[in-house]
């Protein structure tokens, strides 16, 4: 018995890539609005690390996140560089301008590659991460989206602000 078309569709998934400090990202295509150069970020008194700011893309406001900064990555941090790109993705209605190092392609990817993050990634990258995909030669961590919301929102905010002080 054959498969469908849909039955094969449902058997992968389009993923927008991005890299941090050399690794491959990705975070599912329909919940991606678009993909932009770097902003200006306006600065937020008192916000965790990890929120470079907030930028207005054309009359709407978004958070801007530095994934180098969530996951404490060493190299350039707090600002934007030049190269950087930003991927704006709406989550319960909020939007949220991710600054990455560079963007990727998109790609399909078979489900059958996708594997739970293992115990070795560090906590920091782990609760952002909701599994790996496995392709050639490279890996794919899956950004949790809805986790990165859940850091943001004002029930985080004294516990947020407690760290940062």
């Amino acid at each position: 018995m054959s498969q469908s078309v849909s039955d094969l569709k449902s058997d992968s998934e389009q993923m927008t890539t991005f890299f941090v400090d050399g690794e491959m990202f990705g975070i599912e295509v329909m919940k991606v609005q678009e993909v932009t150069g770097s902003p200006t970020i306006y600065p937020v008194p008192l916000a965790p690390r990890f929120v470079r700011g907030l930028v207005n893309l054309r009359g709407q406001i978004a958070t801007s996140v530095g994934l180098r900064e969530m996951f404490a990555k060493r190299g350039e941090q707090g600002g934007a560089s030049v190269s950087e790109m930003s991927v704006i993705c709406k989550i319960d209605g909020n939007l949220i301008s991710i600054s990455v190092d560079s963007i990727g392609e998109v790609v399909e990817i078979h489900r059958s590659n996708f594997e739970s993050v293992p115990e070795t990634v560090p906590p920091e990258v782990r609760k952002f991460v909701t599994g790996i995909y496995k392709l050639s030669g490279k890996l794919l961590s899956v950004l949790d989206l809805e986790s990165v919301a859940r850091e943001l929102s004002p029930i985080n905010e004294s516990t947020n602000g407690k760290n940062n002080q």
